[in-house]
């Protein structure tokens, strides 16, 4: 009687599964599983913008415009097809260390270019006044992973005969 090798039994063996026939009474399968669970959802953004520019005061008044800095969406819950997210903006009145205040009305914000990563339908909003909480950037039609990316120029409308000083204020990001 000739012998079979082992490499010959593990050769018809494989050729059996591939065939569709089931398992031989020797076999036992064993399952396995894995999970993946949703990721979070962040928003990330410079903690000192610095100075958005500088301008000399004028009788009408102007506007002092500046890049705020990268702001950064990363949404890592593998959504369900068709959900989505909202940046949102506010801002402070812009102060001086003593003296009139600057308005968070006069203070708007544009996007600006968007990258993206991933599939979604990304919208600026550009509000024209950070009173209150606003939406900046709007994301839709989400399917799986995504990211945007900007770097938003705000826009201060510097009202004339303003007291000659640095102004500050704080510019908060959130998503919903």
């Amino acid at each position: 009687m000739g012998s079979i090798t082992r490499s010959a039994l593990v050769l018809a063996f494989t050729a059996a599964l591939a065939g569709g026939a089931a398992l031989p009474a020797s076999a036992d399968p064993t399952t396995a599983t894995i999970q993946v669970t949703g990721g979070a959802l962040a928003i990330s953004v410079p903690t000192d913008a610095g100075s958005l520019g500088t301008r000399a005061n004028t009788v009408g008044g102007g506007t002092i415009s500046g890049a705020l800095g990268q702001v950064q969406v990363n949404d890592a819950r593998s959504a369900a097809a068709g959900s989505g997210w909202v940046a949102s903006v506010i801002s402070t009145a812009f102060t001086p260390a003593s003296g009139p205040a600057i308005a968070a009305s006069a203070v708007s914000y544009s996007a600006g270019t968007i990258a993206k990563v991933g599939t979604a339908t990304y919208t600026a909003n550009d509000p024209a006044s950070l009173v209150g909480v606003v939406p900046a950037v709007t994301a839709t039609g989400i399917t799986g992973d995504n990211s945007a990316t900007w770097n938003p120029a705000i826009s201060v409308a510097v009202p004339g005969g303003t007291v000659a000083a640095v102004y500050s204020a704080t510019i908060t990001h959130s998503l919903l």
